[in-house]
């Protein structure tokens, strides 16, 4: 695995080596041992799997008090995923990442604890699994609305999908202290 910064330090670029022949391909999704050895030793203790459809975008989403790490790939089409830093001694507080990822790259992206994730659907549908170190909480769950205007997140996709929860996610500006990391 080939383990790289993005520009926000935290947040990595995870590119399995991939062997493919006749009968398809094959490569190591996780190990854990080679993700320590690049400083990521988050226990991931829950699978999440979501099919979205073009244009749809899913977040921005986190958790106070038992924050997730994350560990996201595309598995199916293609998708633009997004992390926004929420750590307020941070020199990154309030930018955020946007990464492809895609069935054809395979790459993954890791997000620690403390920031908002979130995804845009680039391809005709796109089948996402990640990682999670801490159980989902709905009673802990947070979010920032995806169309932020101190953000200013370009989606890449001409006419949003949202759910309803997501239309009403709060503005970055007006998230209350206690509700950051």
């Amino acid at each position: 695995m080939k383990i790289s910064e993005t520009r926000i330090p935290a947040v990595k670029i995870i590119e399995p080596r991939v062997f493919e022949d006749d009968r398809g391909y094959f490569f190591e999704a996780y190990r854990k041992s080679v993700l320590a050895e690049a400083g990521i030793e988050d226990e991931f203790i829950q699978d999440n799997v979501s099919k979205s459809y073009r244009n749809a975008i899913r977040g921005l989403h986190y958790q106070i008090q038992n924050p997730q790490a994350k560990l996201v790939q595309c598995l199916r089409g293609s998708i633009l995923d997004v992390a926004v830093d929420l750590r307020q001694d941070s020199p990154s507080f309030g930018n955020y990442v946007a990464i492809k990822l895609s069935d054809v790259s395979k790459r993954m992206l890791y997000i620690p604890k403390g920031f908002a994730h979130g995804f845009s659907v680039l391809s005709d549908e796109a089948i996402v699994a990640y990682k999670c170190s801490d159980y989902y909480n709905a009673e802990r769950e947070r979010g920032v609305r995806w169309d932020d205007p101190i953000i200013r997140i370009n989606w890449d996709v001409s006419r949003p999908i949202l759910s309803e929860k997501d239309r009403k996610l709060p503005l970055f500006s007006s998230i209350k202290e206690e509700d950051l990391f």
